[in-house]
């Protein structure tokens, strides 16, 4: 059964996050909130722990995953960036943005969109996420926590634990969450686009290019 760690939306409890990240480190699976909606988390060199999130969301086995990180600062370890595209990162993060780029040699191939050879890169406005990241030291292999027939991700943490329970090892209650989505962005041809648009002001981009 799932550990439940209520840890406090804007000041986080330091012994819980201990709690939390050494779950994540030793292998576990875990839900934790963000700006935009609760997701599912691992460790980036957790393969049990992708296979297992891929269970819980009735996934693929090619389904991209997300790299949630603290800063801009790993960046370059993990993602292909121009001068143009950094800035933007630099303006719109943290914040509700998942950003798709060219994924460097050091991202596993588990983690990439295999059509594309890209890596989606979030840095969330959430104090809990924040916390967590920095005592991890490094990125969550992550994707929202939407359940299969489900349209929207779960926002309630009361709800997730019931219905989780059994299937992670560890809740963390950040209080609720909007349940929306991140708004996805996709650097083509030296400019961002939209490929969805959620929480994220994205007036100032592009649409995607069709055809």
């Amino acid at each position: 059964m799932a550990q439940y760690l209520a840890i406090h939306p804007r000041n986080p409890q330091p012994r819980l996050v201990r709690a939390a990240a050494r779950i994540v480190m030793d292998g576990g699976v875990i839900v934790y909130p963000t700006d935009s909606c609760y997701a599912l988390g691992c460790a980036l060199d957790n393969k049990e722990g992708r296979d297992r999130i891929c269970r819980v969301r009735e996934l693929d086995a090619h389904h991209p995953f997300t790299l949630v990180c603290r800063d801009l600062a790993d960046l370059a370890t993990y993602a292909v960036v121009d001068n143009r595209a950094y800035r933007v990162l630099r303006a719109h993060t943290p914040g509700p943005y998942t950003f798709v780029l060219p994924a460097t040699r050091e991202v596993p191939r588990r983690l990439l969109d295999p059509k594309r050879r890209s890596i989606g890169l979030r840095v969330p406005d959430h104090a809990v996420t924040q916390a967590l990241l920095a005592e991890l030291g490094s990125p969550l292999m992550s994707v929202s926590l939407v359940l299969p027939g489900a349209a929207m991700p779960l926002g309630d943490p009361q709800e997730i634990r019931e219905q989780l329970e059994h299937f992670v090892d560890a809740v963390i209650d950040g209080g609720p969450c909007t349940g929306n989505a991140t708004s996805v962005l996709v650097w083509e041809e030296g400019d961002f686009h939209i490929h969805r648009a959620g929480m994220g002001d994205v007036s100032g981009f592009a649409p995607a290019e069709t055809g």
